[in-house]
């Protein structure tokens, strides 16, 4: 009678978490609402060439709407951040990704010496100041008199939006960045989904004002 080796236990698998902006969303359908309906409605009722520069027009400003607004996504598990922005997409292995923080724009540094924004996590200076003001409230009622600093690490709750979540990354990179699953190098893509329709658009939309 054989017997079976012992299993060796695996590492659990999480589900991946994706930060997105809420409000770039919403802009992003609002606007295309409102250019659909205006280019329908010149397609359907002008004359002469208006049909035509209105289709040029929905083809080079759909895509562009798509990619500032609803296109931008950053996806990141214990393997590997992956950043979609309007024009390119990025997959960076924790093993090469040196730094997250962010200023006036949340950004992602490697360790060759790239960088990448995080168009999907926007900064607030709105948002920050008022994070801010918790802090300093708490910080004046703290019975212990901790400062502002101390507040702000012992509850997150207190940070700005973006802030949190660039702290939250940034926590990921330290703690996963030895794994064996989160070694190799980045790779970038770019978006010719997007490039190439608005390309079009705009050479079609150039050709007819210029021929008119």
């Amino acid at each position: 009678m054989t017997t079976q080796p012992p299993q060796q236990p695996t590492e659990p698998t999480y589900a991946d978490r994706v930060f997105r902006s809420p409000l770039g969303i919403a802009g992003g359908v609002l606007l295309l609402g409102l250019t659909g309906w205006f280019c329908v409605d010149a397609m359907v009722r002008g004359e002469g060439r208006t049909p035509w520069v209105a289709l040029a027009g929905l083809l080079f400003v759909v895509p562009l709407v798509v990619a500032f607004t609803i296109r931008p996504v950053v996806t990141a598990n214990e393997d590997r951040l992956r950043i979609r922005n309007p024009f390119r997409s990025v997959v960076l292995p924790w093993a090469a990704v040196a730094d997250v923080r962010a200023g006036y724009s949340s950004e992602v540094l490697t360790r060759d010496g790239a960088k990448y924004q995080l168009w999907a996590v926007p900064v607030s200076l709105r948002q920050r100041k008022r994070a801010a003001r918790r802090q300093a409230r708490a910080a004046q009622d703290d019975p212990h008199g901790r400062t502002s600093v101390h507040a702000r690490v012992d509850d997150k709750d207190r940070l700005a939006p973006a802030d949190q979540t660039v702290a939250d990354l940034r926590d990921l990179a330290e703690r996963c960045a030895t794994r064996p699953s989160a070694q190799g190098e980045p790779q970038t893509r770019w978006a010719y989904e997007i490039i190439a329709p608005s390309a079009a658009g705009l050479v079609l939309l150039v050709v007819l004002l210029a021929t008119g």
